[in-house]
């Protein structure tokens, strides 16, 4: 799952362009970034992530695949510590 988020650089030379996530199956970023939306709202811990980020000046598409790559990192840890998730980590 690393290239599923990984930005792609449009690079030449000395121009420094802007990045984008084309890698990866369409299909599971896209519902990735509905659960990511949502979580950015709902989620009290994810909510306060992007609202930190938002403040910091960062673009709307930037917090969101922000809140994306939170949710894989978390989803990974859920499924190798094989237990589900719950608001108060054990």
């Amino acid at each position: 799952m690393g290239t599923l988020l990984a930005p792609v650089a449009h690079d030449s030379g000395p121009r420094r362009g802007r990045r984008a996530i084309r890698g990866g199956r369409k299909g599971v970023r896209n519902a990735l970034s509905m659960a990511a939306l949502s979580a950015s709202r709902y989620n009290k811990a994810l909510a306060a992530f992007a609202t930190r980020l938002r403040n910091a000046g960062k673009p709307a598409k930037v917090v969101l695949v922000a809140v994306m790559r939170k949710l894989v990192i978390m989803a990974n840890a859920l499924i190798t510590q094989d237990r589900f998730w719950s608001p108060i980590a054990p």
